[in-house]
């Protein structure tokens, strides 16, 4: 009777719908191309998943995208490196990660002529970041702040953050309005703040991290990726087919972000952004232990992961991570 019953029960149905939660930026060009280009649905439709839907929706910063999937309203999340890790730990490994998205290195950008080193800030300066304490931007300059102050320092910066997405800080240094005179920018709106009169770099994140960091991921529940294996695979297959093209034409590449993200720049111009040396575009991680080391010792973490491995998924665990 027993064997009956388990030979009548219903396979499990993988679903037909993945949603996702993305933020701009160009350090997730990958995903992005994956959006424009519809490759999910076609990767899951190799794989015999009809009627596949995928659905992205776009969040300014990186807490409102950490809520939504906590809450159940999105399958997976493209975001920072640090908010993956602070899910990981929130949820005892119930959220990890699935793949990278790229190196993007980000610079600090001010308007404000007194300041030429993080020594100049004052009371007065604000500094806009996608999240304040937890973001990548915000955690490297926690990171600089103790590297340069002490470990009294570390803290030194967080009341002068203002938590801003990074079109509208971008817009707001542009214009002179609103509030901030500096932003912890990221591509391509670092690049176009650069060739601004007025505008220059104080602090560039490749220093503070001493080498490259994956400040861009896309993470899931491990529920979701457990219930569905043909629906991962099919966006980790997406995401490779994503960056073989980056590797490959990355004109093509900037006109594929472009055709998507609406950002108002020319091809010419993100292509050259997009080949510079500092950028790296693959789904392995690069740098996130030494920035989960620094969050653990700080207390964002409770747990200390002992490898990149343990809040990534094993799908990606044969690549040469960190």
């Amino acid at each position: 009777m027993a064997l009956l019953c388990l030979c009548a029960a219903p396979l499990h149905a993988e679903t037909n719908e993945l949603r996702i939660a993305k933020q701009p930026g160009l350090v997730y060009l990958p995903a992005i191309i994956v959006e424009g280009r519809g490759l999910v649905e076609k990767h899951a439709k190799a794989a015999g998943l009809s009627d596949f839907k995928v659905t992205w929706v776009t969040f300014a910063g990186g807490g409102a995208s950490t809520d939504a999937i906590l809450a159940g309203s999105v399958d997976m999340v493209v975001s920072g490196s640090t908010n993956l890790l602070l899910l990981w730990d929130k949820t005892k490994g119930g959220v990890k990660g699935v793949a990278a998205t790229g190196v993007a290195p980000f610079h600090l950008i001010t308007t404000n002529p007194d300041v030429k080193t993080l020594a100049d800030f004052t009371d007065k300066s604000r500094i806009a970041v996608p999240t304040i304490k937890l973001s990548a931007q915000a955690t490297a300059l926690q990171m600089a702040a103790e590297k340069q102050f002490g470990r009294a320092g570390v803290d030194r910066f967080n009341a002068l953050t203002v938590q801003m997405s990074h079109p509208d800080a971008f817009t707001q240094l542009q214009n002179k309005s609103g509030t901030i005179d500096s932003h912890f920018s990221l591509a391509p709106y670092q690049d176009l703040q650069l060739k601004t009169p007025g505008m220059r770099s104080v602090l560039y994140s490749k220093d503070v991290f001493g080498g490259p960091f994956s400040n861009g991921v896309v993470f899931a529940t491990t529920k979701f990726h457990d219930d569905n294996p043909k629906v991962t695979k099919a966006f980790l297959d997406a995401m490779s087919e994503a960056v073989e093209m980056v590797k490959k034409d990355k004109k093509a590449a900037a006109q594929a972000y472009l055709d998507t993200s609406k950002d108002k720049m020319g091809v010419e111009e993100l292509t050259e952004i997009i080949s510079q040396p500092d950028m790296l575009f693959e789904v392995t991680p690069h740098g996130t232990a030494k920035v989960a080391e620094f969050m653990a010792r700080m207390g964002y973490l409770k747990t200390k992961p002992a490898s990149w491995k343990d809040y990534f998924f094993a799908e990606i665990h044969g690549q040469p991570g960190s």
